[in-house]
């Protein structure tokens, strides 16, 4: 929907659920749907794999011949260092494959949750590399902008998945355990926003973060203890009752936020 409003040339849609392919053509999303993807990717100069990280690189390994020459590769997958390793062990010289992560998203699946303001003021992850043309890192640059995103970064795979365990994946997991954690019946009626805010994204997409988290294991895993020193840090203060030491955290805490979440 997003790339629609910048009126590219042709906007080809794949996917294996004809109705939804019926549904993007007749709502005038996209020019045409195909379930067989041969036809769009060989005529194809930027292709966007909107799919898990292991079905992003099984499609680029089954249609590695029927890319168009000298196309543009990207994807919007949550997690980067082994993938972009693998797809490039594979991919043919003239490709050109440009990792991607759109950091903007909602706790729920499927086209009709779909929206062309989605992106607006979100924030966009860009992995990089030397095998990348600076012409081509400019396209996607020039596309994400124009379909609304407000900030482009610019990190190594490996430092995507190390980040990316604590601003997105250690808040999914902690969501998860705050509902599983709760035994209190007839809950709505005792809750407010910090409480729905917390568990918002609890109502989780479970195969495609069950592989997130798998394959990032290791950083997690280390956004997880210190994650829990800091719960530790805090349940000892309020053991010892004390006060003072308690504000002070939370002073600290709120400048910190202040000074680096905006």
């Amino acid at each position: 929907m997003a790339l629609k409003k910048l009126k590219p040339k042709n906007l080809w849609a794949v996917d294996i659920d004809k109705k939804i392919l019926d549904k993007g053509e007749n709502l005038k999303i996209i020019d045409k749907g195909y379930l067989n993807p041969e036809k769009p990717l060989k005529n194809s100069d930027l292709v966007i794999i909107c799919l898990y990280p292991k079905d992003t690189l099984n499609f680029i390994k089954s249609n590695i011949k029927n890319f168009k020459n000298k196309a543009i590769i990207t994807d919007v997958s949550g997690i980067k260092a082994n993938l972009v390793k693998e797809i490039n062990l594979i991919l043919r010289d003239d490709l050109d494959f440009i990792g991607g992560h759109p950091m903007a998203g909602r706790e729920f699946k499927g086209f009709d949750y779909a929206s062309k303001d989605l992106f607006n003021g979100a924030n966009y992850i860009m992995t990089p590399s030397n095998k990348n043309k600076s012409k081509n890192i400019k396209i996607i640059e020039d596309i994400i902008k124009a379909m609304g995103f407000k900030n482009i970064v610019k990190i190594t795979p490996e430092r995507h998945d190390e980040i990316i365990a604590l601003t997105s994946q250690l808040p999914h997991i902690l969501s998860v355990a705050m509902v599983n954690g709760c035994k209190v019946k007839n809950i709505d009626s005792f809750i407010g926003g910090s409480f729905k805010d917390i568990i918002r994204v609890a109502n989780i997409n479970s195969k495609l973060w069950t592989e997130l988290l798998i394959n990032n294991n290791e950083n997690i895993i280390e956004k997880l203890n210190i994650f829990k020193e800091n719960i530790l840090k805090i349940e000892n203060i309020i053991k010892n009752n004390n006060e003072k030491a308690l504000n002070k955290l939370f002073e600290n805490t709120r400048k910190k936020m202040e000074e680096n979440i905006k």
